[in-house]
Parts: structure tokens; C-alpha cells; sequence
């Protein structure tokens, strides 16, 4: 489902794109129940001055720019202050991938060329993905500028809506560094190369929610709910013999595949 249609522009560069949600919520949820009978739990919008229960089609937008004033604002004519400009994904400049902390990151679009505009975009895709750079690029969605990371893939082109900076919380959080000795460090390295495989993300499944749908089951079908197995205890040993061991498991692993 197409999320919206854009443009990227830079310089005199203009590529229509459609952008998709590359991310779903596959969590499995839950609803509120009256505790009594198992009855939902509903909400309903009421109007504070009259107490009336009003639907969709009867909210409009309103901002209070005094206690208890508001002026009403519709959606037509927040479109209609957008700059064609501000409609479009204006590239602003490009950068290093490595150079961006992950926190700026927020939701992730797959881009996809509109109709002429192939070419240009493949040239795009292409030239980012050879001088290992990404663009960055802003534009205007529902009521704020948003500020994008556009990404090279080699199947495509992704882009992230980024936070500000004055968005992200400052990392206070610091920790005392205690000194670490060349043979534990070449030790952990060992351990780090030792477990480097390509990155598959398929491999990876979210067994608590195979579990959780596993229990609702069991209760469908009126079965015993039973705890899962303790771990063993965790013992904090010596750090380099603890590495060592580490590296001897994954060893084993690698032999017994």
C-alpha cells in the first residue's frame, strides 16, 4: 500500500517516487475486558461543554491560543500553505552512512520510481552506492518539516524519517572505563571474528510471541498452563577464561554444523 507520492529533487534533478512502509506490527495484542463479565472496554469522544458523544466526521482541528479559545484549522488549508517546494524531498546534502548515530533513525519508507523517472533514480541509487554516501533531505509531512535519510540499497533505495537533534535526548550516561590488557582485548577480537557471519535477518524469529500465542492456545483449549523451564545459573568467572570458553563453544558449534 502506498504510503505517499514525492519528489526527490537536487540541483535541477526531479524523481518522482512512491514511498511504501517497509515495517508491520506483527505483535500480537490485546484487548481491555470488564473484569466481571469479560466484556470490552470502550472509549467513547464526548464533548466537554455539552456532553454529547460525537463520531469521526464531527472532530475538527482546533488550536487554543488563549485558555479556553480555539481557532479552528482544516486540512485544506494546511495543505494550501505547502510550497511545491516543501511537497517534494528537497536533497540538502550528502554524507557518510557511519557518520550518523542509529538514535537520529525513526520510520523507514522503501522508495520506489514513478513513471520517467526510472532512470534518474537508478543514476541515483547507483552513484550513493558507489561513493558509499547517503543524502540527506527534508519535506514537509502533515504538519512539520521532516527531516530524511536517503539510503542505497542494492535492491532499491530506503528512506528513514530522522529525528532533530533537539529531539533526541543528550546520552548523560557514562560509565567508569577500567583498563583492558592487549590479551583480553586480542581475546574478545578472536571471540568477535570467530562469530562473524552475514547478516540474514530470515534467521531471526520472535520466540516470546511463538510462546505467548502457544499460551493464548492453551487456554482456548482449556489446557494447564505450565512454567517455563529455570536457566541455569549464571556464575561471573574469570573474564579471559570466560572469553576462552566462549571461543572453544563456538568452535564446537562450527564443527558439529
Amino acid at each position: 500500500m502506498i504510503s505517499r507520492k514525492s519528489v526527490i529533487t537536487f540541483g535541477m534533478v526531479a524523481i518522482p517516487i512512491a514511498m511504501y512502509t517497509a515495517t508491520q506490527d506483527n505483535d500480537i495484542h490485546f484487548n481491555q475486558l470488564h473484569k466481571e463479565d469479560n466484556s470490552r472496554i470502550r472509549y467513547k469522544k464526548t464533548c466537554a461543554h455539552c456532553g454529547k458523544e460525537v463520531t469521526a466526521k464531527d472532530i475538527v482541528k482546533g488550536f487554543e491560543y488563549d485558555k479556553g479559545k480555539y481557532v479552528v484549522i482544516t486540512d485544506d488549508e494546511i495543505e494550501k500553505i505547502k510550497t511545491e517546494k516543501e511537497k517534494s524531498i528537497q536533497i540538502l546534502h550528502f554524507a557518510q552512512l557511519n557518520q550518523i548515530s542509529p538514535v537520529y533513525y525513526n520510520k523507514t519508507y522503501q522508495a520506489v520510481p514513478e513513471v520517467g523517472g526510472e532512470k534518474a533514480f537508478e543514476l541515483l541509487r547507483l552513484s550513493l552506492m558507489e561513493e558509499q554516501k547517503i543524502a540527506i533531505g527534508k519535506t514537509v509531512m502533515g504538519t512539520k518539516d521532516t527531516l530524511m535519510a536517503i539510503i542505497p540499497r542494492e535492491d532499491g533505495i530506503l528512506i528513514s524519517t530522522m529525528f532533530y537533534a533537539e529531539d533526541v535526548k543528550e546520552l548523560k550516561k557514562t560509565y567508569a572505563k577500567p583498563e583492558v590488557s592487549e590479551q583480553e582485548l586480542n581475546m574478545a577480537k578472536l571471540l568477535i571474528n570467530s562469530m562473524d557471519t552475514p547478516f540474514a535477518p530470515e534467521k531471526y524469529k520472535d520466540e516470546y510471541q511463538v510462546r505467548l500465542r502457544e499460551l493464548i492456545e492453551s487456554k482456548i483449549s482449556g489446557k494447564e498452563i505450565v512454567a517455563a523451564e529455570p536457566d541455569s545459573d549464571i556464575k561471573v568467572i574469570d573474564l579471559m577464561e570466560a572469553l576462552k570458553a566462549s571461543v572453544e563453544n563456538v568452535k564446537k558449534g562450527k564443527e558439529t554444523a
